[in-house]
């Protein structure tokens, strides 16, 4: 039977100089989705997954995730009591009691297989879950309950795997080349990179999300950093596939997937939920059609 998931990684320690000026001093996670930062969306639906340990690997210029998630100063919530604003109150207090946060630091060579080794010391030998904190799928169930349901029934490794609407965009993700299992559920025989759209060996991209085995450590370690000192993740996991472990795709339900790591992508994100927002989401409705023409 395979062990539960009990931990979730999000390595958040990039640059984020796609978005420069803006990111010179703000992490690319908080950049705001309307009144809520990227990076809160990742952690909700770790959360709405059952998963309340959240080990969040983080840079120098990356302070502004630690205090989001930290408990609200006292000014703070004197200023919300005395303004009779308790449901922004209750909203603060929330994120803070969301899940247990531990902070670690990443060091070594370039590529998003550094902040993933550099968990192994609070993970120890469990399996878990990695998220990357710029991009995020919204879903019910959510996005990694779906795979947990795959990896409880199945074991191995698993990776989200999102449909690619548009054929031209095939050439912006790993595709992935599938062997049906039952459903919605495949065994991954192999990831192309960016293949040519004409070439691609189908329309599913294998991204954003993974449950990994304690294993994957001791596959990173052994890869020596190449292209400009770079440890890739998808070679250690790539590794552990040429050792018999299985690899599976769950092709995700019910969802829409939101990449908040490049300008457009962010901006169409962006106006998707304010359209959606509670507060603000009809009187939005209304201005996009009034300048629609512009």
């Amino acid at each position: 039977m395979s062990k539960k998931i009990t931990k979730a990684l999000i390595p958040a320690a990039g640059f984020g100089t796609r978005f420069l000026p803006q990111t010179k001093a703000m992490p690319k996670e908080m950049l705001p989705i309307v009144d809520k930062p990227v990076i809160q969306y990742v952690v909700e639906e770790i959360v709405n997954s059952g998963i309340e340990n959240i080990i969040i690997v983080t840079g120098s210029t990356k302070r502004a995730i630690e205090d989001h998630f930290d408990e609200p100063n006292e000014d703070l919530v004197q200023n919300l009591k005395n303004g009779n604003k308790a449901k922004a109150l209750e909203q603060i207090e929330h994120i803070s009691n969301m899940a247990n946060f531990i902070y670690v630091r990443q060091k070594g060579p370039y590529g998003n297989g550094t902040p993933v080794l550099a968990g192994e010391a609070v993970i120890e030998d469990e399996p878990f879950a990695v998220i990357w904190g710029d991009e995020f799928i919204l879903a019910e169930p959510p996005r990694l309950k779906q795979m947990i349901d795959v990896y409880e029934k199945y074991g191995g490794m698993v990776i989200s795997g999102v449909k690619i609407e548009k054929k031209e965009d095939l050439k912006r993700y790993g595709i992935a080349e599938l062997e049906p299992v039952e459903g919605n559920v495949f065994k991954i025989k192999r990831i192309v990179e960016k293949p040519d759209p004409d070439n691609a060996p189908s329309d599913i991209a294998t991204h954003g999300a993974y449950i990994l085995p304690p294993e994957i450590f001791g596959a990173l370690r052994k890869l020596a950093p190449k292209d400009g000192d770079e440890v890739w993740l998808v070679d250690a996991i790539n590794m552990l596939q040429e050792e018999g472990v299985p690899l599976y795709t769950v092709v995700i339900e019910n969802g829409k997937y939101y990449d908040t790591g490049n300008k457009l992508e962010y901006m169409k994100t962006v106006v998707d939920l304010a359209k959606v927002h509670p507060e603000i989401g009809e009187e939005f409705k209304k201005y996009l059609k009034e300048t629609s023409s512009d």
